[in-house]
C-alpha cells in the first residue's frame, strides 16, 4: 500500500535526514529508556495483531516482535524512505509487516482492523491538532472492543527547563504543531476520541524535553 500524499512532517522536521533519525532519536531522547518501559506497558501477547502507526524507521515494531515471535506487528508510516530502513533492518532481524500510510487515512487497509493492542511513538506531535484527533479516531476504529491503545509522545512541559529544551523539538518541528502537546493536549483529544481509561502512566525528563507515556482502552 502506498500513500501518494506528502503532507506530513518527516521524522527529523524538515531540515534532517532520515539517515541520521535513529542516531538522533538515542542521543536526544533517552530512547532506550522510554522505548523499554513503553514496550512494557504493551506487554505484548503470543498471536495478538499489533499495529505501530507512525512506525518510522522500524525500531518499536521490531522489538514488539522480538518480544514476542509470534505475534503479527505491523508498521504504517506515510515516508517510504523511512520504510525503506524498516524494512532493511527486519529483514536482518525479524518479520514486521510494513505499510506505506498515512495514520489518519486507513480506512482501507482491512488487515489493520480488529487488532488487539495499537500504539504511536514521537509522532502527534508533529501533527497539526485536526491530524492528530483524526490518527487518534482511526486508532479507536482499528482497535477490537476491549482493546488497548499505547503513545509515547512529548506530553505536557510542566517546568521551566522542560518547556526550555522542548524549545528545540518547536524549532525544528513547527511551533503551531508541537504547541498544544506541550500544553497538554493529548488525554483530553485521548478522550475524545472515544477512549476511556486514559491514564499518563509516566512522564520522562530528556534533553529535548519531557517525553509521556499513555494508555487508553476502548470500550468493550
Amino acid at each position: 500500500m502506498t500513500t501518494t500524499s506528502k503532507d506530513f512532517v518527516p521524522a527529523l522536521g524538515r531540515v534532517g535526514n532520515i539517515d541520521r533519525y535513529d542516531r538522533v532519536v538515542a542521543l536526544m531522547t533517552r530512547e532506550k529508556r522510554w522505548r523499554s518501559a513503553l514496550i512494557r506497558l504493551i506487554d505484548p501477547q503470543p498471536g495478538e495483531r499489533i499495529v505501530d502507526i507512525g512506525c518510522g524507521t522500524g525500531t518499536l515494531a521490531i522489538a514488539l516482535r522480538h518480544k514476542v515471535s509470534d505475534a503479527m506487528v505491523i508498521g504504517v508510516d506515510p515516508d517510504p524512505e523511512a520504510l525503506a530502513i524498516a524494512r532493511a533492518k527486519s529483514a536482518a532481524a525479524v518479520p514486521v509487516d510494513w505499510v506505506n500510510a498515512m495514520g489518519d487515512a486507513l480506512d482501507d487497509i482491512p488487515h489493520l482492523a480488529d487488532c488487539d493492542r495499537i500504539t504511536s511513538s514521537l509522532v502527534l506531535h508533529q501533527c497539526p491538532l485536526a491530524v492528530k484527533s483524526s490518527i487518534l479516531r482511526q486508532k479507536w476504529r482499528l482497535l477490537r472492543p476491549g482493546g488497548q491503545m499505547f503513545i509515547a509522545d512529548y506530553g505536557e512541559q510542566r517546568s521551566f527547563l522542560m518547556r526550555l529544551l522542548f524549545r528545540q523539538v518547536q524549532i525544528v518541528d513547527g511551533f503551531e504543531l508541537t504547541e498544544p502537546n506541550a500544553r497538554g493536549c493529548l488525554p483530553a483529544l485521548i478522550e475524545a476520541a472515544g477512549f476511556e481509561a486514559v491514564i499518563e502512566q509516566s512522564v520522562i525528563a530528556t534533553p529535548t524535553g519531557s517525553i509521556s507515556l499513555y494508555s487508553a482502552v476502548k470500550p468493550g
